[in-house]
């Protein structure tokens, strides 16, 4: 009885990881997107939802390629770093695609699809990096 209780609390901590992996990875997304609308004059507070529309596009794309790519549902490792910067990638185009549509104002003009695509590819595994490190080394 007592391995199904131990058993149990590392699934709910596993699980727990998970979801704060998933909220820091929409946090970064949302803040980098926010970020660049501050750059080109956007106001988060007078404008709430000109701001939320900005980065809606994105964070649809991520939900949905991360939720078809398995992101949040396998064991981790080296193969995470892979798996998130492809899945960035292919969400980051999804998310432009439904930014170009005439449902989002704004558009896709060039470079933003490189400079949005990268920035967020190296921030999203730049924290995840750290936090394996970090998480490593606290075991």
């Amino acid at each position: 009885m007592d391995t199904a209780v131990q058993t149990g609390s590392r699934e709910n901590e596993f699980d727990r990881k998970r979801v704060v992996i998933g909220v820091v990875d929409l946090v970064v997304i949302v803040g980098l997107v926010l970020l660049g609308n501050i750059e080109h004059g956007g106001n988060p507070i007078a404008e709430p939802l000109a701001s939320l529309t900005t980065a809606v596009p994105f964070v649809i794309g991520w939900l949905a390629v991360a939720a078809l790519a398995g992101v949040y549902t396998r064991p981790g490792g080296i193969d995470d770093t892979r798996l998130t910067a492809v899945a960035w990638i292919a969400a980051a185009n999804v998310g432009l695609m439904i930014r170009g549509s005439p449902l989002f104002e704004g558009g896709t003009t060039w470079p933003f699809p490189i400079v949005i695509t990268g920035t967020v590819l190296v921030a999203l595994l730049g924290w995840r990096l750290g936090y394996a490190l970090f998480v490593s080394r606290t075991r």
